[in-house]
């Protein structure tokens, strides 16, 4: 949220040999299967170069690559090993996730130059599911997220540029478990964006801005019963002037879009097909800095599909080829850049997940990231997008471990 070239490299010697016993080919591994439109492969790499012999034709090598990487300390057993690229951002800098074989999390800062520090917030716990959760980084480098206390109660976090971590509640936070706040999304300015879930479960949105000042807000046509209400777009939810998406949730648990901009006004929509039972409906993924927003929404069949939604409030839907027609199959847009690029993913017929990228004009380009697994439920998901059009995400492999990725413009 790099320049190709023929070289091909992996981040760990472990790594590279899961990958390869996973591949029927090498080559099938380290080339990936970014597929544009027009049917050509693309190349990956890693941190660590080493020389492989080119694959394909020069106009071929100069197709996106991907790197995949493992944070230090990354499970490979349980229910949810392994790394998870969350945010990207202009300067390439990802920030993360990664789950131990206990099923704590720890957050991970990853330079450009492919160096990773992993960090814990004052107060993370050490059971299953507690631990520290980075969701976002800014241009400067700050990072926010959630840390779950011992109790498994969430609190917001900052961790400063240098290092150092501001821990902060949103008023009227629960305390109880899986209740707390979360941070989701930090602008160039400092204002953080997130949600709270009250002590009746409830979702409640917030911003702070950067002297620390909370302002809690509810978008129209939330519901009030537990886990109904507002949520905010996770990574990039805000944007540079302030303006918060994501989703509304009423009482019939249906989803609904919604934009607040920065003078505290709401505007509330629905995708065209959007659905109207109870898990159906339009949810927001990310906002650019002119305002466009790009989202999912759910349809009367419980088939996903793509949107986003022009400034001027026109809302354009959008498929992948390939994508699934069946319950829970289908197009998933996530985040949008600058330049109006989406990316997102596409869940197949068999229920494996694709990454693509729908470009300002709406031409698309799909792509599996290395090592992703062809299991129903195991494919490339997608995080956050930036202005260079550069990717992050994670990729679960044959084997339901996961690996954090970044996919070059």
């Amino acid at each position: 949220m790099t320049p190709m070239n023929t070289k091909l490299s992996f981040s760990l010697i472990p790594l590279t040999l899961v990958c390869l016993a996973l591949s029927p080919t090498a080559n099938n591994v380290w080339a990936g299967t970014t597929t544009s439109r027009s049917g050509k492969l693309g190349i990956s790499k890693g941190p660590i170069s080493i020389q492989l012999p080119a694959q394909g034709s020069q106009e071929d090598r100069h197709q996106p690559m991907i790197i995949i990487f493992d944070a230090p300390g990354a499970g490979t057993t349980g229910p949810i090993p392994g790394t998870f690229g969350q945010d990207i951002n202009p300067e390439g800098a990802i920030v993360g996730i990664d789950f131990d074989d206990m099923v704590v999390a720890h957050g991970f800062l990853r330079a450009p130059d492919g160096t990773i520090t992993t960090f814990e917030a004052p107060g993370a716990g050490t059971g299953f599911g507690q631990g520290t959760n980075a969701y976002s980084i800014n241009p400067a480098g700050a990072i926010v997220g959630l840390v779950a206390d011992d109790m498994t109660v969430f609190h917001g976090f900052l961790r400063a540029t240098n290092g150092t971590f501001t821990t902060f509640e949103a008023p009227g936070s629960g305390t109880g478990v899986n209740q707390g706040t979360v941070a989701d999304s930090i602008n160039p300015a400092g204002t953080i964006a997130g949600y709270y879930k009250d002590g009746g479960n409830v979702n409640h949105g917030f911003v702070r801005a950067h002297n620390g000042a909370i302002t809690t807000f509810d978008a129209p046509g939330g519901g009030t019963g537990a886990f109904q209400g507002t949520v905010t777009a996770g990574f990039d939810g805000l944007n540079p002037a302030g303006a918060i998406t994501g989703g509304v949730i009423d009482a019939n648990n249906v989803f609904h879009g919604y934009l607040r901009a920065p003078n505290s006004t709401f505007i509330t929509f629905d995708a065209p097909g959007a659905g109207t039972s109870s898990g159906q409906g339009t949810n927001a993924g990310g906002i650019n800095p002119a305002g466009a927003i790009s989202g999912t929404y759910v349809d009367g069949s419980n088939v996903n599909h793509g949107f986003v939604r022009a400034p001027n409030g026109t809302i354009t839907t959008f498929d992948v080829p390939g994508a699934g027609t069946g319950a829970f199959q289908g197009t998933l847009g996530e985040n949008i850049n600058d330049s109006g690029v989406i990316d997102g993913y596409y869940i197949d017929a068999s229920g494996v997940a694709h990454g693509f990228v729908r470009d300002h004009d709406g031409a698309i380009t799909t792509f599996d990231a290395p090592c992703a697994g062809t299991g129903s439920g195991q494919g490339t998901f997608i995080g956050a997008i930036n202005p260079a059009g550069a990717i992050t995400g994670y990729s679960d492999d044959n084997n339901n471990v996961n690996h954090g990725y970044l996919r070059s413009p």
